[in-house]
């Protein structure tokens, strides 16, 4: 088997994100479930977006920002996605390759506008959150670049893609060409009212063909309609190569096989917004694994990657995270 040219290739929701701190009658006004996820069309995105009183705009999609963490850490990174050939669209492919991600994925020149996600951070940190999908839905298995998932060592998949056929399709396809070639797929659930809407074709996946699983507590118990994470905790014990299940202040937990290794979080002073928190802690596992560290250091790695971003606004590490590796062995 051949050396891969990328550590991690990523496939999900190409968006932009706009961010805004509003308190939670904002949240009442606006019919707003706190903590969410939910999907908008058209005028309910510009209504939300008319509202946002200070608007910050970045370029992201969960597994994008995990892209950029597994670069931040020094790691070869891949990203495919759709946008429009419009602005929004030229803004992230000019953001993903500033940050040493790939993204060569041509750009619809017919359809919807590039994607949003409209992110409102209540003062508890918590983070709602309105998506209009718009090119980014549109991905199908025609626009997976197979030979670029041959050529990583681990293919990522993002939950909140799952809600057409044809990206159902897309990541079977990848999954299958990931596994022919002797590489691994890794998949994140994003979010608990997507496993409530995709439960079978997860369970499906995950038995079939996914190697490493990304999870927090609202999600896997969901996935298998449980009360207790440990309950869940032992359903999907042996269902995949690696589990990962993140509990927030109280770390995460990888379970491989017969063993189970319990990670703390990694403290910060204050948490601000915990947007992209689970998207960093993947990137910092998947960094950790790609090199060959242990399971302990790749969990270690994952909540110091995930720290990085509490502290501040937004889904993206404001510094370096190579500078943060020492951490792992403090």
């Amino acid at each position: 088997m051949t050396t891969p040219s990328y550590d991690v290739v990523g496939i999900g929701n190409a968006l932009v994100d706009v961010l805004s701190h509003e308190d939670d009658a904002f949240l009442d006004t606006h019919d707003l479930t706190k903590g969410s996820m939910a999907l908008v069309e058209d005028d309910r995105v510009e209504e939300l977006y008319r509202a946002m009183a200070h608007r910050t705009e970045m370029s992201g999609g969960s597994a994008a920002n995990t892209l950029v963490g597994v670069a931040s850490f020094g790691g070869r990174a891949a990203y495919i996605g759709r946008v429009h050939d419009d602005e929004l669209g030229t803004v992230f492919a000019h953001d993903l390759s500033s940050l040493d991600v790939a993204f060569t994925s041509p750009r619809a020149t017919s359809g919807p506008a590039t994607g949003r996600c409209l992110i409102v951070v209540t003062p508890d940190a918590q983070r709602t959150m309105s998506t209009y999908l718009g090119a980014s839905s549109l991905l199908g298995p025609d626009h997976v670049d197979l030979d670029l998932v041959r050529d990583s060592q681990v293919t990522f998949l993002e939950g909140y893609l799952f809600d057409r056929d044809d990206a159902k399709a897309a990541y079977r396809v990848a999954t299958a060409a990931a596994h022919e070639a002797g590489r691994e797929v890794a998949l994140t659930l994003s979010d608990g009212f997507c496993v409530e809407r995709h439960r079978d074709d997860f369970l499906a996946l995950i038995d079939g063909g996914v190697d490493i699983l990304f999870a927090n507590t609202d999600e896997i118990t969901r996935l298998y309609q449980v009360d207790d994470v440990e309950d869940a905790v032992a359903k999907v014990r042996g269902r995949c190569k690696i589990a990962c299940v993140t509990k927030g202040r109280h770390g995460s937990v990888v379970v491989a096989g017969d063993t189970t290794h319990h990670v703390a979080a990694h403290e910060v002073p204050k948490r601000v917004d915990t947007t992209g928190a689970g998207d960093l802690y993947a990137s910092g596992f998947l960094y950790g694994y790609t090199q060959g560290m242990g399971l302990d250091r790749c969990g270690r790695l994952g909540s110091v990657a995930a720290a990085a971003v509490l502290g501040h606004t937004g889904a993206r590490p404001g510094l370096s995270l190579a500078q943060l590796l020492h951490l792992v062995d403090a």
